[in-house]
C-alpha cells in the first residue's frame, strides 16, 4: 500500500489454516452450512492473530490444589458486526471473547452510487476501550468506513478492522479515513470490477451464508 498505509497497520494473515479455510470459501461450490461454518473459523483465527497485544491484568484463580493467578482482559471489548454479513463473524469471536459487548451496525451499498445507506445506527458503546470492527468484504471500504466514523463520533479510539478479504481500494480508503485502524485481513485479492465486486472475491458473503 505505500504510503497509503504503515506496514505496522496492515496485517495479511500467512497462517496455513487460514489459507486452507479461505480456498474453501472461496469455492462455488461450498455450501451455505458449510460456508458459515468456515467464516466462523476464520473469524476466530483473525481474531487471535488481531488481539495478540491484547493487555490482560492478574487475577486469583483457585485450582484443585492451591491458589494462583490467571489473566483477564484490561480493556472493555465489543465486537460491531456490519449487518447482514458481519454476523458470522461474530459467532466466532464470541467463542474467543464470551463477554464481549456486541454492538450491530447496519449499513447497504446503494449498487448505483456504491456508497454506504446506513440503516441500523450504532448502540451506544458506552465505556468501550477497543472495538473490532467485523465486515468480510472490504470492497470499496465505505461500510467500514462508515462503522468507524459512528465509533470514533462515540469517542472509541482502539479500532481494529477485521475482514476475510479486502480490495486495496477499501483498504487504501480506510488508511485515508482512520489511519489509526489497524486492518487485519484473510486475503488481499487484485481489486474491485465496475460493479464494485471483489475479484476475484468469493461473491456476495451475505448471500453465501443465508442462501439467498
Amino acid at each position: 500500500m505505500g504510503s497509503t498505509l504503515a506496514s505496522d497497520r496492515l496485517r495479511v494473515s500467512t497462517h496455513p489454516l487460514v489459507q486452507l479455510r479461505l480456498r474453501e470459501l472461496r469455492d462455488r461450490a461450498t455450501r451455505p452450512d458449510r460456508f458459515r461454518r468456515l467464516v466462523r473459523e476464520l473469524a476466530l483465527l483473525l481474531g487471535v492473530e488481531a488481539l495478540a497485544d491484547l493487555p490482560v491484568r492478574e487475577t486469583p484463580v483457585q485450582t484443585p490444589l492451591e491458589e494462583t493467578t490467571g489473566a483477564i482482559p484490561a480493556l472493555r471489548l465489543a465486537l460491531v458486526p456490519v449487518l447482514r454479513a458481519g454476523l458470522g463473524m461474530s459467532e466466532g469471536l464470541l467463542e474467543l471473547l464470551p463477554d464481549a459487548r456486541v454492538l450491530h451496525f447496519g449499513a447497504a451499498r446503494d449498487e448505483a452510487t456504491l456508497r454506504p445507506r446506513v440503516y441500523y445506527a450504532l448502540p451506544d458503546p458506552g465505556s468501550i476501550e477497543r472495538a473490532l470492527v467485523l465486515d468480510p468484504m472490504l470492497a470499496t471500504g465505505g461500510s467500514a468506513c462508515a462503522a468507524l466514523d459512528a465509533l470514533q463520533a462515540a469517542g472509541v479510539r482502539d479500532t481494529r478492522l477485521l475482514c476475510l478479504i479486502a480490495a486495496p481500494e477499501g483498504v487504501r480508503a480506510v488508511a485515508r479515513a482512520h489511519p489509526e485502524t489497524r486492518i487485519h485481513l484473510a486475503a488481499l485479492d487484485r481489486g474491485l470490477d465496475e460493479q464494485g465486486f471483489i475479484r476475484p472475491g468469493l461473491g456476495d458473503a451475505g448471500d453465501r451464508q443465508f442462501g439467498t
